[in-house]
């Protein structure tokens, strides 16, 4: 762990991002990922956050925040790598971030299939909130 390090997105790392996302199962067909990184990047991307394990990047969490409630979007860890505390370091570094920003809550959103993500959230603290999550999509070109 205590090589284990957190620092900002850079433009270079896009195709290694990608790779991870798509080994964690994050990219879904209506998700563009690359236009998901140049929409961060427009707004606060120095909260996109790398881990990254003896140089390697291993871990990822967009964390966002447009004044009312923080989101944490593609926290993602390497399968091989998975329990061993990272997706917490991730976690702890974007809390931090937005209770700098002044956010008083964070929201994010999980598959309702995805248990073992459901399970880390809730030994996180988080929980269930009474609301049903809704979406449209303004665009149909396979972005988000």
């Amino acid at each position: 762990m205590s090589d284990f390090k957190v620092r900002q997105f850079h433009t270079n790392d896009t195709e290694n991002v990608i790779e991870l996302w798509q080994k964690c199962g994050l990219v879904a067909p209506q998700n563009n990922p690359e236009r998901d990184i140049e929409r961060k990047l427009d707004v606060n991307p120095e909260w996109f956050l790398i881990g990254e394990l003896e140089g390697v990047i291993i871990a990822t969490c967009m964390v966002g925040y447009e004044g009312h409630r923080g989101w944490i979007n593609y926290l993602a860890v390497s399968p091989q790598y998975r329990r061993r505390g990272f997706a917490m370091r991730l976690m702890l570094e974007a809390e931090e971030i937005l209770k700098n920003a002044g956010c008083p809550k964070i929201n994010l959103q999980i598959r309702s299939s995805n248990k073992d993500v459901i399970a880390f959230y809730e030994a996180i603290g988080f929980r269930k909130d009474d609301v049903l999550s809704m979406g449209k999509r303004l665009e149909q070109d396979n972005s988000s």
